[in-house]
């Protein structure tokens, strides 16, 4: 029992590692903004549909979650979606994807 508990101990902090690493695209924000100006709302559509066709083909168990986020939709004070919230809304897909591959190599190693 108490070997289960110490595996627990070290898969959680492995995870709470990888979240620490990936957590800027989701929650600080803290890209370059000068990047977002190089993309257009075309190129942007383009990378959240290939991400979002990636993880629907390679990953159907996260796609379902893919409706449940917190998707960055316009407010009522500016209608249009702009380029930063298209930004983050890839960001935020490519930063689910990284943290689930990462969890799943680290559920792997667990394993064996």
């Amino acid at each position: 029992m108490k070997t289960n508990t110490k595996a627990n101990e070290e898969l959680n902090q492995k995870i709470q590692k990888i979240e620490r690493e990936i957590q800027p695209a989701l929650y600080e924000q803290s890209f370059d903004k000068t990047e977002v100006k190089m993309d257009t709302k075309k190129e942007l559509n383009s990378k959240i549909l290939k991400i979002t066709m990636k993880i629907k083909e390679q990953y159907p168990e996260l796609y379902k979650f893919i409706d449940e986020m917190a998707v960055t939709m316009p407010d009522q004070k500016s209608p249009e979606i702009s380029l930063k919230n298209l930004k983050l809304y890839y960001d935020s897909l490519n930063s689910a994807l990284d943290k689930y591959v990462l969890e799943q190599s680290v559920k792997a190693e667990k394993m064996d």
